[in-house]
């Protein structure tokens, strides 16, 4: 073997040691922090509706919930589907594989875009919201604080009253090409997310969980992006963003190779929509809609 050759062959093993260590490291991490994403230690924070169908049955005297209607969910039965090879086990090693390369590759990114959130408004670089995960279970999502301290938590921002108010200028950059995102790599890395999913609906927004319960929706788990995000994201309404997180559902639980083609062409219709700030809408659900209304 030449020099070079050799050369080369070191700097190939050097570089799998390396990969191979920083990946066992984060795997530790992830195991250590996997109980406390979702809620493990903490029974008051449990979803009584896990593992649960479910229906939306409205009520004058319940709280407005996210979605701004009074009401509450009533488990009907329990959840039948068992995951497939695909989406168990094929699914889940490229979501490992991706999310691990993204977190190295995109860790300048990161640090780039924590100190623009430092300078634009002060405060934690991260916040968490609690989320509904596969089969309801309640668990931490992580995004880049995009929006001001002083903003109501928990809160969609179509609830919000004049949400760009309350948007940094960094945050309208990062929100407009999902730059927010971003840190919920981690959450895929860490087994509560997809990279490929309907996008995790808040805790409280019933209506969304109920229409998705129609559609088997709330059987998988969430993603980074998906089908509804590339058909209109922020624009749809509630009942449209479901039905296309059904059509995901069933494409996933069919399995087999046309759910991967499925899968990557969410992936790569995902890019060109986020390249193109396709689909948002400061105002969330169903904004388009009220504008066109007011216009007309």
């Amino acid at each position: 073997m030449s020099y070079v050759g050799r050369e080369l062959s070191m700097v190939v093993v050097t570089a799998g040691i390396a990969v191979s260590f920083v990946l066992g490291m984060l795997a530790v991490v992830a195991v250590i922090k996997k109980g406390d994403s979702v809620y493990e230690n903490d029974t008051e924070q449990k979803n009584p509706m896990e593992n649960k169908k479910v229906i939306f049955v409205e009520n004058d005297q319940d709280e407005e919930n996210a979605d701004g209607v009074c009401g509450h969910l009533e488990a009907v039965d329990d959840t039948e589907y068992k995951p497939g090879l695909y989406d168990k086990c094929i699914k889940r090693v490229i979501d490992i594989v991706v999310s691990f390369f993204g977190l190295i590759v995109l860790s300048p990114v990161y640090l780039g875009i924590a100190i623009a959130i430092k300078i634009d408004d002060p405060g934690p670089v991260f916040f968490t919201q609690k989320r509904i995960g596969r089969n309801k279970q309640y668990f931490k999502l992580h995004k880049f604080r995009s929006m001001k301290m002083s903003t109501p938590h928990d809160i969609p921002t179509h609830m919000l009253d004049n949400p760009e108010q309350y948007i940094t200028k960094v945050g309208r950059f990062a929100r407009c090409h999902s730059i927010d995102e971003l840190p919920q790599v981690w959450d895929i890395f860490i087994g509560n997310m997809s990279i490929i999913g309907p996008r995790p609906a808040l805790w409280n927004q019933d209506i969304l969980i109920a229409e998705r319960e129609k559609w088997g929706a709330n059987d998988i788990k969430p993603g980074l992006t998906g089908w509804a995000q590339i058909n209109g994201r922020d624009e749809l309404e509630i009942p449209v963003k479901a039905r296309l997180d059904g059509e995901y559902s069933e494409k996933l639980k069919n399995g087999g190779f046309k759910a991967l083609l499925f899968d990557c062409r969410c992936f790569f219709g995902s890019i060109f929509s986020v390249a193109r700030g396709a689909g948002v809408i400061e105002g969330g659900t169903g904004e388009m809609k009220k504008h066109v209304g007011k216009m007309e």
